[in-house]
């Protein structure tokens, strides 16, 4: 089921089965046209040592994918997805795959136009982000940096060798409370002005730094689970459906465009982690603690915007969401300010130039502390 954990306290020794927590049907698969459509030229991820993006990397190569370009900023990551490739090729026994394994930063414009030189990548899946709300809340200009900067790179430089690039977004890219879903914001408007593709995601169950593994690691040390708000509900996808998903951007018809998950309902947080208290340490009674929302927290997020309207997409799976796209030449000289302001690291700056570029951000306090110690909760 694509679990990435297997926990001391859990008797049966099985990974969950989120099929049980999620009472719904899995989002189908993409078509196998699709699968072949990828099989034909190289395919580059950034970010590939994430949860995702190894998930995704071992997909293309149980599918045949002839090339893969795999670009992450950790060391340790890609020696753990090297050795996962190497592992499921045995296990699997599917054809050796050629994967060229890049220690590098997605923001690096040069060492990227050498790869795209080298390799030729026709599809580039942009998974390299920043993701944890509550802390990038203390850290905004690391966050518009590194999810912003590496975005424009990747997207320019794709743009130039003729390759499409498919972004993992995010729902909290939605009317964003936070830091990380404004750059996201950002992010989703730089790829859609290159002719890519961008997919929203909700929380996906199972992958690193997620809920469920917070819970997961609470349950195996005996500590209390902590939710935020008892009211606080997301969209909830399985590993395996959100890459899936990822394959399925790639149709023809999602270029050029914000796609979402078909998801009919959001689920309860407070949910989730009863849920997994009871299947991880059945025997134990294991209390709920509601600790208040945290700098960038919503109570619910969504996957596309009041001012969004959303269409589903032949083959299921997926939506098509519709908005007027932003004023090109004021985008792009807020966007050039917001680059200036990072070179020199003036928060106040680039916050003024989030906030313009993202009409409908709405910076917690705890950022705007940062920024304007005196003033009140406002976007500047």
């Amino acid at each position: 089921m694509g679990a990435i954990y297997t926990l001391p306290v859990n008797s049966s020794k099985e990974p969950l089965d989120w099929r049980e927590f999620l009472a719904r049907p899995l989002l189908p698969e993409p078509p196998q046209r699709i699968l072949d459509d990828l099989a034909d030229s190289p395919v580059m991820i950034t970010g590939a040592g994430g949860s995702i993006g190894s998930a995704l990397t071992i997909r293309l190569a149980r599918v045949g994918q002839p090339g893969l370009v795999l670009l992450d900023s950790s060391e340790s990551n890609l020696v753990e997805l090297q050795q996962a490739l190497a592992a499921n090729q045995n296990a699997h026994h599917f054809a050796p795959v050629e994967a060229a394994l890049h220690l590098g930063d997605a923001r690096d414009a040069d060492a990227l136009g050498e790869l795209f030189s080298k390799h030729h990548p026709r599809v580039v899946f942009h998974a390299a982000a920043f993701k944890h709300v509550p802390f990038l809340e203390k850290h905004p200009l690391a966050a518009m940096a590194n999810n912003i900067l590496s975005t424009e790179a990747v997207a320019c430089t794709a743009v130039e060798h003729g390759a499409r690039v498919v972004l993992l977004s995010t729902d909290k890219a939605v009317e964003p409370a936070s830091v990380m879903g404004a750059t996201k914001r950002v992010a989703e408007e730089i790829v859609l002005a290159g002719g890519g593709t961008v997919l929203r995601l909700g929380n996906v169950l199972g992958s690193s730094g997620s809920v469920s593994e917070v819970f997961a690691r609470q349950i195996a040390n005996g500590e209390a689970l902590t939710v935020t708000d008892a009211a606080a509900r997301r969209y909830f996808l399985t590993l395996d459906e959100s890459v899936n998903l990822l394959l399925a951007a790639t149709a023809d018809p999602g270029r050029q465009a914000v796609l979402a998950p078909a998801l009919e309902k959001q689920h309860s947080i407070a949910e989730l982690a009863g849920f997994m208290a009871r299947t991880l340490a059945p025997r134990r009674e294991i209390p709920i603690r509601f600790t208040g929302p945290r700098p960038g927290d919503k109570r619910e997020e969504r996957l596309w915007s009041s001012s969004e309207r959303a269409e589903p997409l032949a083959g299921g799976g997926l939506m098509l969401v519709l908005a007027a796209r932003p004023d090109p030449s004021r985008f792009t000289r807020h966007l050039a300010a917001l680059r200036a302001a990072l070179r020199v690291s003036d928060l106040p700056a680039a916050l003024a130039d989030l906030c313009a570029l993202v009409p409908d951000f709405r910076p917690s306090q705890a950022v705007l502390s940062l920024a304007h110690p005196h003033r009140e909760r406002e976007c500047v």
